[in-house]
């Protein structure tokens, strides 16, 4: 699956040597491009599986340690050839973190669910022994944990990293620094085996800190921060070291550690080699790979190789020269052999290159017998963004009309279904299915329904007709009334309407804590807003404001009670339609007199007749996708989602724009109206969530200072509601902010998550433990092949 982005933590790329801190994610924004064709209120769904989300086990071939040889050499591909090896810097990415799982501590590891566990390799223990007059944490470590040069493993490492990573020394170069501003100081405990964190604000994510944890010689200097760990890693301290980052050959190659304390690893080596997605069929075909991510026409390839097992030399039906007919074969065969010897020799040599393609394609087709599939979900979602200040989508009635006209059940199956995977839409924006802190919160907004988007378009001043030339709406322009009207400290139609702006919020306020409380670096978006001066006051009319109103209610009802039947935040009974949209019924076979004029078409039940329009502009628009040969299935996703809006009256200008800029030019600067991409999961939502849907701030110069809020659609309430989980360190009473937080986002309109993408590697049949890991971190010392005896029982 290919993919674009940029660390959560940027707006947009920036220079490596000056990055802005922020408390930003570890992962990267994806788009969903290669992968994407494989293919109501908590508890409101149709069943308690679809509320609870359905799990998917992670596929690995899971064999025990007794049951993998010693020794061997895997290769890996990777989609980049890490800038640095820092991952605290701007410019890391997932092969940065990758290498970095396999050669540094990682104090806290996560399991199937998404949940955090003490790595034992180097915790004997870590838990709050003080949460009054302040949270202490004490860590002890593994007494065995030692630093490849011989050094424990110690409180000087954890004070050196809190120092670079805590905001205060402007000379370090970092990419985030969330939580670590938190710490007021850290102790040596009764050995340096021993250490106390003392935090000056109650932190509930503490277990995310300090993983990877780097060595004092890269942590304890501006300098050694900064450049120190781009190229290499003297000193390590996990299963594997680092042999060498060969970035000529785009390799990066570990070798086990001798000094590990831990059960030994399986492999001698583990090399993980850059191969861009589009070259892993062929990389694989040709024995250069081991493991590979893979997206679906991959793996439509290897599917095709099993099948064709038995083929015996005949042709295969599939790839080059398959969908040439016999009369194409036969006038083909007459030009070559023909007596214009120009285009005989033309033919001839079309010919010749048609039958080396299809040999080599057989070839491979024979090699890529030797992998297998691994699948599973992978811990990230695809979402459909709404920029909540590009043109209509500034009115939260026309965001809300183009989620309702949306099926996502439908996306969803059309991704997932011919994989074998459950076919559910995601229903959080803060966690995935299995994790604690899921909860279907769709029901803030409501379910697809074609009637209600009509409703709500309408409400907002868009007719059909209304795109004629000069012609005006019926009556005063929508909302203007309310425009006119002081906004009231005590409504509660106004929370969400507020883009940026205002820093009041209607809303009875959760808790005394302020969103400025850890104000990480912001980006700014490089693209204009208009002549507005950043605010955008969206004031609804009447009904709107009541639906509004009617939304934030049951998104607080959600999150207080955390489940209620799915109500239509339109007021509109649900549309009875079949699968395809149509109302089932209707005469067939009817006949007219000879000579009668054919019938117009009827138009489908539900639908919009004909485009709508305001103010004698039609009602259009932009969808930015990215244009890469990677991103057919994404674009294919784009046009089911455009047909959708279609049916309601909603048009759609599909822009297509290259991988490259796609994600720099386009969503991070906001030079989009709707637009698919991808946030990774985390178990870390109260921390690593809210800069994405943190509410934009105005800056001085007029801009938006958005974080990672692409879309740009925020409220002081969300904001408030993160803020006060990060500090609860009561867990369920945590968990319970974090889902009347996602209630809020669904509600707001901004993103809308579709469904959790398919995760599918290639691997060689006889390696254990590795695949399709899903939310669980690898354990690099386990991996390995199976030995020949238990690769012989696996067969029978």
């Amino acid at each position: 699956m290919s993919h674009v982005g940029v660390p959560r933590g940027e707006a947009a790329p920036a220079n490596h040597r000056r990055p802005r801190r922020t408390r930003a994610a570890r992962c990267l924004a994806l788009v969903t491009a290669g992968v994407l064709g494989l293919p109501a209120l908590a508890g409101c769904g149709s069943g308690d599986d679809e509320a609870q989300g359905v799990v998917v086990p992670q596929d690995i071939a899971p064999a025990g340690r007794d049951q993998v040889a010693d020794g061997g050499a895997v290769r890996w591909a990777v989609d980049t050839t890490p800038a640095t090896l820092n991952a605290f810097q701007a410019d890391a990415d997932a092969s940065t973190t990758r290498i970095a799982g396999a050669v540094l501590p990682s104090l806290f590891t996560l399991d199937e669910r998404g949940r955090p566990q003490r790595n034992p390799d180097y915790l004997e223990s870590a838990e709050i022994v003080e949460r009054e007059p302040k949270q202490v944490v004490l860590y002890k470590m593994n007494q065995q944990a030692v630093w490849s040069d011989g050094r424990e493993i110690g409180a000087p490492d954890f004070v050196a990293q809190w120092r670079a990573l805590n905001g205060r020394d402007t000379a370090y170069w970092t990419a985030r620094n969330a939580g670590y501003e938190r710490i007021e100081r850290i102790e040596r405990g009764a050995n340096d085996l021993e250490v106390r964190v003392t935090f000056a604000k109650p932190y509930a994510d503490w277990r995310s800190l300090f993983t990877p944890l780097y060595p004092k010689d890269v942590m304890g200097k501006p300098n050694s921060f900064n450049d120190g760990a781009r190229a290499g890693l003297k000193t390590t301290a996990g299963p594997f070291t680092l042999k060498e980052l060969d970035r000529a050959s785009g390799e990066a190659t570990l070798e086990r550690n001798p000094r590990w304390w831990g059960q030994s690893s399986k492999l001698d080596t583990l090399v993980f080699r850059t191969v861009t997605r589009d070259k892993r069929a062929a990389a694989l075909a040709a024995g250069e790979l081991d493991i590979a991510d893979i997206g679906r026409s991959t793996a439509d390839r290897v599917a095709l190789a099993a099948r064709d097992a038995g083929a015996k030399g005949q042709q295969l039906n599939h790839g080059p020269g398959a969908a040439v007919t016999p009369a194409a074969a036969l006038r083909s065969w007459a030009i070559a052999h023909g007596s214009a010897e120009e285009e005989a020799a033309v033919e001839l040599e079309a010919r010749r290159k048609s039958r080396e393609a299809i040999k080599k394609y057989a070839d491979e087709q024979a090699a890529l017998r030797g992998f297998v599939i691994r699948k599973s979900l992978e811990p990230a979602y695809t979402q459909l963004a709404l920029n909540g200040t590009s043109g209509p989508l500034t009115d939260d009635r026309v965001r809300r009309a183009v989620a309702r006209a949306i099926d996502r059940r439908a996306l969803a199956e059309a991704v997932l279904k011919p994989l074998g995977l459950p076919a559910h839409p995601l229903g959080s924006h803060l966690a995935l299915a299995g994790q604690e802190a899921y909860a279907d919160s769709s029901g803030a907004l409501g379910d697809q329904d074609t009637e209600a988007a009509q409703a709500l378009l309408a409400d907002a001043g868009w007719k059909p007709g209304g795109a004629a030339a000069g012609q005006k709406p019926d009556g005063a322009k929508a909302g203007s009334a309310a425009e006119k009207k002081k906004k009231s400290t005590e409504s509660e139609a106004d929370d969400g309407m507020y883009i940026v702006g205002d820093e009041s919020d209607s809303d009875s306020k959760p808790g005394d804590s302020k969103p400025g409380d850890s104000k990480p670096g912001d980006s700014k978006p490089g693209g204009s807003y208009g002549t507005e001066s950043g605010t955008y006051v969206l004031a609804p009319a009447p009904a709107a404001a009541l639906q509004g109103q009617a939304l934030r209610m049951q998104a607080r009802f959600i999150g207080a009670k955390g489940s209620i039947g799915a109500k239509d935040s339109a007021g509109s009974a649900r549309t009875k339609d079949s699968a395809d949209g149509k109302k089932k019924g209707g005469v067939a076979g009817a006949y007219a007199p000879l000579g009668t004029a054919a019938p117009t078409a009827p138009a489908e039940a539900g639908a919009a007749r004909g485009p709508l329009g305001k103010n004698g502009k039609p009602l259009t628009l932009r969808f930015v996708l990215p244009s890469g040969p990677g991103s057919e299935s994404l674009r294919t996703v784009g046009e089911k989602i455009s047909g959708m809006l279609e049916r309601v009256g909603v048009r759609t200008e599909m822009v297509k724009v290259s991988d490259d800029s796609y994600f720099k030019d386009h969503i991070a600067s906001g030079d989009y109206d709707l637009a698919l991409y991808s946030w990774p999961a985390t178990a870390y939502p109260a921390t690593d969530a809210r800069p994405i849907f943190a509410k934009p701030e105005p800056a001085a110069d007029g801009t938006l200072v958005v974080e990672q809020n692409y879309t740009r659609v925020g409220t002081d309430h969300i904001d408030q509601l993160f803020d006060q989980a990060m500090a609860e360190l009561d867990e369920a009473a945590a968990r319970d902010l974090v889902k009347r937080a996602d209630a809020r986002i669904w509600a707001a309109a901004g993103s809308i998550p579709l469904f959790q993408r398919p995760e599918l590697v290639a691997v060689k049949p006889g390696l254990a433990n590795v695949g399709a890991f899903g939310f669980a971190t690898p354990r690099y010392q386990d991996i390995g092949f199976k030995k020949a005896e238990t690769a012989k029982q696996g067969k029978n």
